[in-house]
């Protein structure tokens, strides 16, 4: 196979299902490695449906397509991927309860506000 950078990559499709062969296609990894990578990557979930079957969502696509540059571009180990992936989902579980507290405070603050102009 080719060698393909991640800006390279088509388009993702405004599909609900995406069949392996799609997924293949759309970030350029054959079958077998994302089943490979189904192992691996327990964040990678497929559903799998009549004759087992696998179909991807939109949201496996793009995580596939990190893995991916993880894997080829930026030269990460399977280990080292699994590891990156795992920090980013503790980043941004940290990150949404941040900004959840800066948005009530600010909508604490507005209350205020709207107070003092209806006075």
């Amino acid at each position: 196979m080719l060698e393909v950078s991640s800006n390279e990559l088509p388009v993702i499709p405004g599909k609900r299902y995406f069949t392996i062969g799609e997924v293949s296609d759309l970030c350029a990894v054959k079958p077998h490695v994302l089943r490979y990578w189904e192992q691996e990557f327990l964040q990678l979930k497929p559903i799998k449906r009549r004759g087992n079957r696998r179909y991807y969502q939109r949201e496996d696509v793009v995580l596939i397509r990190q893995i991916r540059a993880l894997l080829y571009e930026e030269g990460f180990t399977i280990g080292g991927a699994k590891q990156r992936l795992t920090e980013d989902e503790t980043n941004n579980f940290t990150h949404s309860s941040e900004q959840s507290s800066i948005i009530q405070q600010l909508v604490r603050e507005l209350e205020d506000v709207l107070v003092i102009l209806r006075n």
